[in-house]
């Protein structure tokens, strides 16, 4: 529910930490689409390893495959196990969440940042070319499993990019955000950059793993 960001070396080249009112993109957003995600929600695909992503080993924390299926278990995450070793996992998550202080209903979401869409056009035809849309280190797609039409992504990027938020890091500034109402992102940068992060007030809601 909260998250600091203090920085220690100051990018010289952007680097920005942009933010947005997840409330405000939420009143952008139209209705259709808000009802669409609300009835089938958000299904997050995940395939770990295989050279483009990191080995699920790593981000489990176990090489036992019965303890990662008792952490999928416990989340409410489906899991594959492919043949060559790799794990696709799949999980689907609420579009919104209300906050548990002030009641507000905030849009709360991944869908604009796992969906294949957000990644850059060679990048993203580089990867086609070499894997199945289904063997994507990343993608989402509509609760059910139908894919979420790139018209729906790019209206939802654009209502984040209404709201954003910008500014220029210095060195010692420190910024705390209430992690539900306000999200974050990172802008590209060169150079060196140091932007500490701390995290408190765990909430019992789960996102995207």
């Amino acid at each position: 529910m909260r998250i600091w960001f203090f920085c220690d070396v100051a990018p010289e080249d952007r680097g920005e930490t942009p933010l947005a009112d997840a409330r405000a993109v939420l009143a952008r957003i139209d209705p259709a689409i808000r009802r669409r995600f609300a009835r089938h929600g958000v299904m997050y695909v995940r395939n770990y390893g295989g050279g483009l992503d990191l080995p699920w080993e790593q981000v489990f924390g176990t090489d036992d495959p019965a303890l990662v299926e008792r952490t999928c278990r416990a989340r409410g995450i489906a899991w594959e196990w492919q043949e060559d070793g790799r794990l696709r996992t799949r999980q689907v998550c609420a579009s919104e969440a209300v906050h548990p202080r002030t009641g507000e209903t905030v849009w709360f979401n991944q869908a604009h940042l796992f969906h294949v869409s957000a990644l850059e056009p060679d990048l993203r035809e580089t990867l086609l070319a070499v894997v199945d849309e289904e063997d994507l280190p990343r993608n989402a797609c509509y609760g059910d499993g139908s894919p979420i039409e790139d018209a729906v992504l790019d209206e939802i990027r654009a209502a984040y990019a209404a709201e954003m938020l910008r500014f220029p890091w210095k060195r010692g500034d420190v910024l705390m955000l209430d992690n539900m109402l306000m999200t974050h992102g990172r802008a590209p940068f060169t150079g060196p950059r140091r932007i500490l992060v701390a995290m408190a007030e765990p909430w019992g809601a789960t996102g995207p793993a």
